[in-house]
């Protein structure tokens, strides 16, 4: 019988091997097959402490197993050991445990600018099939015979007319438009987006102008021109916006690019949209015609007010050349204050107001919203430090007591626009 280490013996009760219930190890002389090198990539083994449970002679080692685990899992040894192979013993050594990586910032931030790129591209295609659907293209231009030059920059004619398309006979008794069939023009005005700033000319409706020869929008039919004047809205109840930009046309010089119409109900609409229009009125008027009854001063004026405010004419000494200034102001003003951040980025205001001004707004059929974007902000220009406003000039009254154009000064502002220079030309 061999001796232990300290001198005892194995009585016949001991037991060997890893299961031994005796407190000392085998040692390695008898089990010398227990030895076996660590798993590649493992922690580095940690010398035996006092009271592991093994001889601490000193230089001696038995090699013996401690209760370390050579497999996978989550188990160890009760008394400290540590299992190879993931699992780490409870109650000594936790191992080597692993950190979370750190957030890569730099990464979300790109993804999440991505994101927002794609969702505001999508909304922006979205809104713009969605106005674009919207516009009536019903003016054919093409249908216009005997066309002016091209010229610098971009020419609009903008129509104001009476329809009542749409109205409730409840509208048409608040907004006080009457109720006459068919539509007129109330108010006609060009605007030219150049590069020397913008400039809106208005076009007095009771203008003596002369109708030309023109083919029918409807009927493609050829009508001569009889040498006939009158005035220039009954251009409009002739035939129509054809025959309307035909005789500016023929009159003026210009050749007019686009055309743009709006009625009574859309102009009021679009202004309770935005929530109103400022303006300071200089001096107090009424007119029962239109419903107009105003104080002077700074104040915001509704749909119904701003239809009023810009129909008046009998409340005015010069009638309908007060009343093209006036129509002017309000534009101008209704323009600035709708091409806004407070609008433009804001879906609820925004929406409201494209989609009010587009369910009305009567354009020709090579109008793009692009253009019309242009005309809207060349219209918030006017007021601005190189735009201009003012009325076609004058010379005086016909016989029949029609506005004539003064002929020399119509020619030298036609030129001016079409060279796109700074307009000199003075309406008075």
């Amino acid at each position: 019988m061999s001796d232990w280490p300290d001198g005892r013996n194995g009585g016949p009760g001991e037991r060997y091997g890893q299961g031994s219930g005796s407190p000392r190890p085998e040692s390695a002389r008898a089990m010398p097959h227990v030895r076996r090198p660590a798993p590649p990539q493992s922690p580095p083994r940690i010398p035996p402490q006092q009271g592991q449970g093994y001889d601490e002679t000193p230089g001696y080692d038995s090699g013996y197993n401690t209760g370390q685990v050579y497999g996978g899992g989550n188990s160890g040894g009760q008394g400290g050991g540590r299992g190879y192979g993931g699992g780490n013993g409870r109650g000594g050594d936790s191992g080597y445990v692993q950190g979370r990586p750190a957030p890569d910032w730099g990464r979300r931030i790109k993804v999440g600018a991505l994101t927002l790129v794609v969702v505001l591209l999508a909304v922006s295609i979205g809104t713009y099939f969605w106005a674009d659907g919207k516009l009536k293209r019903e003016v054919d231009l093409s249908k216009v015979i005997e066309r002016p030059s091209e010229g610098d920059g971009t020419n609009y004619l903008i129509v104001g007319s009476d329809s009542r398309e749409g109205m409730t006979a409840e509208d048409k008794k608040k907004l006080h438009t009457g109720s006459a069939e068919g539509k007129r023009t109330d108010s006609m005005m060009i605007l030219h987006d150049g590069s020397n700033g913008p400039t809106l000319i208005s076009l007095p409706r009771d203008s003596n102008v002369e109708i030309p020869s023109f083919v029918g929008s409807e009927s493609g039919k050829k009508f001569a021109g009889t040498g006939r004047t009158t005035k220039l809205n009954a251009a409009y109840a002739e035939d129509g916006p054809e025959l309307l930009v035909r005789t500016v046309e023929f009159n003026t010089g210009l050749r007019i690019d686009h055309y743009v119409e709006i009625g009574f109900g859309g102009f009021a609409k679009i202004v309770d949209a935005i929530g109103g229009v400022e303006l300071d009125i200089p001096k107090a008027f009424k007119d029962k015609k239109s419903g107009a009854d105003f104080q002077a001063g700074k104040q915001t004026l509704d749909g119904e007010q701003s239809l009023a405010f810009v129909r008046t004419r009998y409340a005015f000494a010069g009638s309908d050349l007060d009343r093209t200034k006036n129509q002017q102001k309000f534009l101008a003003a209704l323009a600035s204050q709708t091409a806004t951040p407070s609008t433009i980025l804001n879906p609820f205001k925004l929406y409201p107001t494209m989609g009010a001004g587009l369910d009305t707004l009567v354009v020709d059929k090579d109008m793009s919203l692009w253009s019309l974007g242009n005309m809207f902000f060349a219209m918030k220009g006017v007021t601005g430090g190189e735009g201009t406003s003012m009325n076609i000039p004058l010379s005086g009254q016909s016989v029949n007591g029609n506005l004539v154009w003064d002929k020399d000064k119509v020619k030298q502002l036609v030129e001016q626009l079409k060279n796109d220079e700074k307009v000199t030309v003075k309406d008075s």
